[in-house]
């Protein structure tokens, strides 16, 4: 047992750069999984309320279609079938070596492995903010709509100005939630041969059979990178530091 936990065999040397890199790629693969669900989740929001019945159709198949099937076979359809049908043009260029880029780190976002990691999991999580946000929608008062409305509001100024903020707002928990998962979800990515820090950690197994010790750096490193997370999330939460909920006053 004490063979297993030599920390020695995993605390220095190349395993230790694998850990330290598996953490860097985990955590700008999160990044910018984050970035793309919560752009789609806006978009979608947007059309889900602007779009008419077609909107809401789409919205809700999006919705029903990412969350009902699961993530690694989507990961699976994005790295096997959606990237080969790219034109041969576009994969060469993404294949080739480009300075610009490495993020700092040494992770390299330019590759077939990131972009459909960071795609997947964006994809993914957005279906899942999209109902976290709509829920925060609903819970605004319906007076903000009817003011907004009667002081000459098009839909989508209604939307952004008005209706968004606040509904970010009343469903941060949930959506800050949601990105967590995200993050916890990227060990999936490993299926696809992603070397982010599930697939270090199974690497450093493979190097020097140091099991325990590898996984459980490996768990400490999740957490740590969860509660750093989470720690970022509350300091800048809307409505945090003298922020106010932007709201439509009524006319009197």
């Amino acid at each position: 047992m004490n063979n297993y936990f030599d920390w020695s065999g995993v605390l220095s040397g190349a395993p230790r750069a694998w850990l330290i890199s598996g953490l860097l790629t985990t955590a700008w693969v999160t990044l910018a999984g984050i970035i793309i669900a919560t752009l789609f989740a806006v978009l979608l929001l947007g059309l889900r309320l602007a779009g008419g019945r077609a909107g809401r159709y789409f919205t809700a198949s999006w919705v029903s279609i990412f969350r009902n099937t699961p993530l690694l076979v989507q990961l699976l359809f994005w790295y096997f079938a959606a990237w080969n049908a790219l034109p041969q043009s576009w994969r060469g260029f993404i294949n080739d070596d480009h300075s610009w880029s490495q993020l700092p780190g040494g992770v390299w976002w330019l590759t077939p492995e990131f972009l459909c990691a960071a795609w997947g999991l964006g994809v993914f999580t957005s279906a899942f903010l999209v109902e976290e946000i709509r829920s925060g929608l609903l819970a605004v008062p319906k007076g903000q709509t009817e003011a907004a409305l009667s002081q000459g509001f098009s839909e989508w100024q209604l939307f952004h100005t008005v209706l968004l903020p606040q509904g970010v707002v009343n469903a941060w928990q949930p959506v800050v939630g949601q990105y967590l998962n995200l993050m916890k979800l990227s060990s999936l990515a490993t299926g696809i041969g992603f070397a982010e820090l599930t697939s270090q950690v199974r690497r450093i197994e493979s190097y020097n059979a140091h099991a325990l010790g590898a996984f459980a750096a490996g768990t400490v490193l999740y957490l740590l990178l969860g509660l750093a997370m989470s720690g970022l999330f509350t300091l800048f939460a809307p409505g945090k530091r003298g922020l106010r909920k932007p709201e439509v006053q009524h006319d009197r």
